[in-house]
């Protein structure tokens, strides 16, 4: 461009932020990123934005030339290299932003970087002009980007619209708000919807709550910074954390707006006179401890009109006009699909933790070797902020799996922390104890008592374990610790869950664990759910099966601490009935390994044991896992069993040792069907005089298996016919899905395969709706067959890769099966038809349970390419 030429102008001459990126590659990102940009009121500048009567080269300079941020977004490629040149675009624009310009890079995780631009990343990872973060996809990208240049604006052009030599005047401009030294990360709904309100004329007083450490602070200064422009008057920071009484408020905030008080008259009128005319923002920090002011904050808003509050506070203020936003942990990584990098960066508290381990050890990469080991620490912390940074701070020294075998020890592991954290934030401990300083007494209590439940708990449960407490009100008592956010409350139908982070209950623990009434406490605790369990028993037998079953899924930790505590003080009579109350929901579940170990410390205990107790022990110890058990252990235990049951008149519990010990007879090295058909009718019989519908339909499968053994095919399919129609009667859903798989494969026996799809299909429907993973591998294993027998051979080779893959990811792959596919997928693998199987099934493999069912319901032979490569 000649001198002549006239100067190329940007699009806008707003504050301008040049994105320097490759196009194609990036074309998401930019989108993205300009998103981003153009919300803050910012103006893009971008190379695609302008007219083209100029070089490239000439356009991307004059831009860069007048802008005030450089933001460079790096994935795989260099760049392109113009004829003439050493170096890309790319880079060029890099080389060529001035000294002093702010600079905010951001790298795409994974892939293969071109060796150029790896080399070029590695010179700007030690340009202490640039910050460096890495992003997993367009949308976490876009919010690191809204969240640095927010931080950016407050710490670097506050002062920019007056003139260098004058000082600014704090009571017409903004007071800086503190600077970010973090970005904002999973953040982006609770911040717009502090926004939405901040930018609401009719909105006075916003507070936002949650427990210490969750990052209310940091949240309401990028709030702040990106509702700037509506509060002409400024912002005014206020750090109540070292206020104690509530009187002095006033002082703290008339100190905050450099107000100078000289004893010429009171501080309350002075601050009322310099707000009262301006529209400003107050964010008044850590109110919790002084809420008292919550009059005066309100006086001052009505004296003040123009004026709005952002508060934060562990709990409400309670004053007319608050508008209440809760912060809770940033969400999880989903490991139900096994580790990835891909999908563990897109969760934001994973996100966070490599983010503040690579501030500690800058080249920490997340890799396929740790991803794991990652994920299960931000699920041990909650994906608490304040827990995440600290036991990131761990990470200069400690790898992943270090860390995360000494997260039982993590009040001592995480004892640091950055030392510009406040004091009572160095330890997730001096936060919560600063916290519950706040409670009354018989608050505290019941907290305290809380801590007992593994998991989340309903209003029963906690007026269950509040009981007792002096002066206390169990509502209103919980009410102030959900207000407090030391408990979160969600709705779950139509009914109340609690829970309480992990952190605030191992300190809830450690105030209850010296007590003397510690032991007969956590009786309590187990007394609910062995009650819980009873009311279950019946009802997971029929309609509200899946409910119970549900229910009782959300109570899994509650459930394990209770049968633990029961072992541990060798409270065997309760603990054997508490397991078999349970009985169906441990099957369905796929806990009676578990349920196996508990019962096997009963009946190597040593101690004396009443008949009921032994029966059920020995039942639960030798009929889980009989196929790999000796013989002269196994049936001799499970005979002792019925007998023992047969002693206390436990009908129903005879009869189930009876079926336990057919199965045992027909898989024995010598099978005796025999005698395991006179078990199984004597167990049939017991069933129908105890008026037991549930094991009854049992009895008639395990009947109709032994019916098969003998080659009695129609025998077996009258069996199964009718345990079918029993679980009909009593609209049970499992019993309906295991009597329609076995049914399934006398069809499948018969050459009736579209009788048998319509079985398993249905069975597989039944077992997803249970989320009964092992009926979910039977009902696919017999879809195979149905494939294979039929001719289509990728649809057999991808449902035999998917069931394959729920057995092995749910530790079902040694369980021997009620299944005939494997003789018919021999029979391709011996064919030419080979290799386009094992290829399906390669691609089923990869298949996600949900995708699996899904694929599964579809009829057309088409529907294996749908299956992906």
């Amino acid at each position: 461009m000649s001198p002549a030429d006239p100067a190329i102008r940007t699009p806008d001459q707003r504050l301008r932020v040049f994105v320097s990126s490759t196009l194609r590659e990036l074309g998401s990102e930019r989108r993205a990123v300009r998103a981003a940009i153009e919300q803050l009121n910012l103006a893009p500048v971008m190379f695609e934005l302008g007219a083209r009567p100029h070089p490239p080269r000439d356009l991307y300079r004059a831009y860069l030339a007048q802008s005030d941020i450089f933001v460079g977004l790096y994935g795989e490629r260099y760049g392109w290299v113009a004829p003439g040149e050493d170096i890309s675009g790319l880079e060029d624009e890099y080389r060529l932003a001035r000294p002093g310009m702010p600079m905010l890079v951001y790298v795409k995780d994974g892939g293969e970087r071109e060796p150029r631009l790896a080399e070029l990343l590695e010179r700007i990872r030690g340009d202490d002009r640039a910050s460096y973060a890495y992003y997993a996809d367009p949308e976490q990208l876009a919010e690191l980007v809204r969240g640095d240049l927010a931080t950016l604006l407050a710490e670097r052009f506050t002062r920019a619209s007056s003139p260098a030599d004058e000082p600014v005047d704090s009571m017409d401009g903004t007071v800086e708000l503190p600077a970010a030294l973090t970005s904002l990360i999973g953040r982006e709904r609770e911040v717009e919807a502090v926004v939405e309100l901040l930018s609401d004329d009719d909105v006075r007083l916003v507070t936002l709550t949650g427990p210490g450490g969750i990052g209310k602070s940091r949240l309401s200064i990028d709030a702040a910074n990106r509702v700037h422009e509506r509060f002409p008057g400024g912002i005014a920071f206020v750090d109540l954390s070292s206020v104690t009484d509530p009187a002095l408020v006033p002082a703290a905030i008339a100190s905050a707006l450099g107000i100078i008080d000289i004893g010429d008259g009171t501080l309350d009128e002075k601050l009322r006179m310099a707000v009262r005319d301006r529209r400003m923002l107050l964010l008044l920090d850590n109110v919790e401890q002084v809420v008292d002011a919550a009059p005066a904050i309100r006086s001052l808003l009505t004296d003040a009109p123009h004026l709005t509050v952002l508060a934060t506070s562990r709990i409400l203020l309670r004053v007319s006009g608050e508008h209440g936003i809760e912060l809770g942990p940033l969400a999880l990584p989903d490991m139900r699909h096994g580790a990835s990098v891909g999908r563990a960066l897109a969760a934001p508290s994973v996100s966070l933790f490599v983010e503040r381990v690579r501030a500690a050890k800058p080249d920490f990469e997340l890799t396929e070797d740790n991803v794991e080991d990652v994920e299960r620490i931000c699920i041990a912390l909650d994906g608490v902020p304040l827990a995440l940074e600290l036991a990131a701070a761990r990470g200069r020294v400690l790898t992943p799996a270090e860390l995360l075998e000494r997260l039982d020890e993590r009040l001592l592991v995480l004892g640091g922390g950055l030392r510009d954290l406040p004091e009572r934030q160095r330890t997730i401990r001096s936060t919560i104890e600063w916290s519950t300083q706040l409670l009354t007494p018989s608050e505290q209590e019941l907290l305290a008592r809380l801590g007992l439940f593994a998991g989340g708990f309903t209003l029963d449960a906690a007026e269950w374990i509040g009981e007792g407490i002096p002066e206390g009100d169990i509502l209103d008592d919980l009410g102030a610790l959900v207000d407090g956010s030391l408990v979160r409350q969600q709705d779950r139908g139509d009914r109340a869950v609690f829970s309480m982070l992990s952190t605030v209950r191992e300190y809830a623990l450690d105030q209850l664990e010296p007590r003397p009434d510690s032991r007969a406490l956590r009786d309590r605790h187990a007394d609910y759910f062995v009650r819980l369990g009873e009311l279950a028993e019946f009802e997971l037998e029929g309609p509200t099966q899946l409910e119970w079953i549900n229910r009782l899924a959300e109570e899994g930790d509650n459930l394990r601490a209770t049968a633990r505590h029961l072992l541990d003080t060798r409270q065997w009579k309760t603990a054997a009935h508490f397991a078999w109350t349970l009985y169906v929901y441990w099957w369905v579940h796929g806990h009676l390994g578990e349920v196996q170990a508990w019962m096997r410390e009963v009946v190597d205990s040593g101690d004396e044991l009443d008949d009921l107790t032994r029966a059920t022990a020995l039942y639960f110890t030798r009929a889980i896992a009989f196929w790999r058990d000796p013989d002269e252990w196994l049936v001799p235990g499970l005979g002792e069993s019925a007998a023992l049951f047969r002693r206390e008149g436990e009908r129903s519990g005879e009869a189930l040792a009876l079926i336990s010990l057919g199965l045992a007879l027909l898989g024995s090295r010598e099978p005796d069907a025999a005698r395991a058909d006179e078990a199984l009718e004597a167990s049939l019989s017991l069933f129908r005089e105890a008026g037991d519908t549930w094991g009854e339909a049992m009895a008639l499968v395990t009947l109709g298996r032994v019916a098969l053994f003998r080659q009695d095919v129609h025998a077996a399919l009258a069996r199964f016919d009718e345990s079918l129609a029993v679980a009909k009667r009593q609209h049970d859903d499992l019993g309906e899905a295991i009597a329609l798989h076995h049914r399934g494969w006398v069809e499948v026996l018969l050459g009736g395969f579209d009788v048998a799809r319509e079985c398993f299909e249905e069975s597989l429907a039944n077992s997803d709706r249970l989320h009964h993973d092992e009926g979910v591998a039977y009902a696919l294993e017999g879809l195979t067959a149905v494939a294979a027998g039929s001719g289509d051979v990728a649809r057999a080779g991808t449902l035999l890769g998917a069931a394959q893959v729920v057995r092995e990811r749910t530790g079902l792959y040694n369980a021997p099966s009620f299944s005939f596919h494997q003789q018919y997928v021999d029979g391709i693998l011996a064919s030419p038809a080979a290799g386009t199987f094992e290829a399906a099934r390669a691609r089923g493999r990869h298949l996600h349970v949900e995708d699996a069912v899904a694929f599964a319901m579809q009829r057309n032979g088409a529907d294996a390419a749908a299956a992906p490569s």
